[in-house]
């Protein structure tokens, strides 16, 4: 493909993307799936159900092939799983914890993988009455206090939460073709930089590690897992450089990211987005068994679409003070997140040396060069993100 010819894909990739976004989010189809097992769970499903009904959602007595929302419910001791039937299903493990755990966090998050779920949403004990935890595969955390008479403007404020999320457009897809050009096998000048740039986040304490998912899961779940929310692994954090006008080196998905080394399985070409798909493409060398990218591919994407003048990108679990921040925390590899990213660094003085920050979840920063936006930050992130 010629320059010109991949400047005019990128180009209306780009416009299908922004036309799909500007078509608002769908209400669509929900079920519940398991009985609850406990009368404030029955009243928080009821409440939850009432809430979807009144603002259009088309309720199903039990899952159709392509339902859109499931609301997972299960007693905390036993969770089930909901196995989707196709990738644009969203599910809501549901569950109560009969008292307030120490770390919420901790406490809640395997949660998220017992259930299969993209989000989970907790029940626990509060000062004024039970207060909705929502847990994302992020890492995000925050929680809805419930006031005793208030149920209308609880359940709204749950469905204010919820549904952007379980709306949102998921780009995980990825599309390898052995069609990267043999000179760049072995990487480039660029690919060093994202090396050296991961062994300094290292040194920077900025790459938690892993979550241990396989200590959790069987291996058929784990697949599934991976499957799912488009996985290498869980681990944390991203890097990404610009090679020309439409693609970009990235790290790949559930890699160490202290040892990025390998062409097409540590770093990859990333050479568009196919909204037909919809899709990341990649382009791989022929003699390499290729992982998956970064769940974060199309945010980057877009970035570099609508910024030209950005030549770099990390993504962090940390905080800095003063930053602007996306105002809904939209699940990773969604298109709405890329475009409300996006925006911001339009806003922004200067968009080729920004931080943005993503509700809940960590930071984005631009840069002219991988090297140059590692010297900028140094010493200057805050390792705990705030949960709002």
């Amino acid at each position: 493909m010629t320059t010109e010819q991949r400047s005019i894909n990128q180009a209306e990739a780009l416009a299908e993307a922004l036309r799909i976004l500007a078509e608002g989010p769908e209400t669509g189809t929900f079920t519940v799936y398991g009985e609850p097992p406990s009368p404030r769970l029955r009243w928080f499903i009821e409440g939850l159900r009432n809430e979807l009904e009144r603002r259009g959602h088309e309720f199903h007595p039990r899952p159709i092939p392509d339902i859109r929302l499931v609301l997972s419910v299960f007693p905390h001791d036993k969770p089930h799983r909901y196995r989707r039937k196709a990738q644009a299903t969203f599910v809501v493990g549901i569950t109560e914890l009969p008292e307030r755990p120490q770390d919420i966090l901790a406490a809640c998050y395997p949660y998220l993988l017992y259930a299969l779920a993209n989000l989970v949403l907790i029940l626990i004990p509060g000062e004024t009455g039970p207060e909705a935890h929502f847990v994302t595969l992020e890492r995000g955390h925050y929680g809805i206090p419930y006031r005793e008479g208030e149920d209308e403007q609880f359940f709204a404020a749950i469905y204010e939460r919820l549904h952007p999320l379980a709306a949102s457009h998921l780009v995980i897809n990825n599309v390898f073709r052995t069609d990267l050009e043999p000179e760049l096998w072995n990487g480039d000048e660029i690919t060093q930089q994202i090396s050296r740039a991961g062994k300094r986040l290292e040194a920077m304490n900025l790459l938690p590690a892993p979550f241990p998912v396989h200590e959790l899961l069987s291996e058929e779940d784990l697949r599934h897992v991976k499957r799912l929310y488009g996985l290498g692994g869980l681990s944390y954090g991203n890097l990404s450089a610009r090679k020309d006008r439409h693609r970009f080196w990235m790290s790949a998905s559930g890699v160490n990211k202290a040892q990025l080394e390998v062409i097409g399985r540590d770093i990859l070409m990333v050479s568009g987005f196919d909204p037909s798909i919809p899709a990341i493409i990649l382009s791989v060398p022929p003699n390499v068994e290729p992982r998956r990218v970064s769940v974060d591919a199309i945010e980057h994407w877009m970035i570099y679409q609508q910024h030209p003048e950005i030549g770099a990108i990390v993504h962090v679990h940390a905080w800095m003070d003063g930053i602007r921040s996306t105002e809904i925390n939209y699940p990773c590899g969604t298109l709405e997140l890329a475009l409300a990213v996006s925006n911001l660094l339009a806003q922004e003085p200067d968009p080729t040396r920004a931080v943005i920050g993503l509700k809940n979840h960590g930071v984005t920063i631009t840069g002219r060069s991988m090297d140059e936006i590692l010297d900028r930050i140094d010493g200057k992130l805050i390792p705990q993100v705030p949960m709002t």
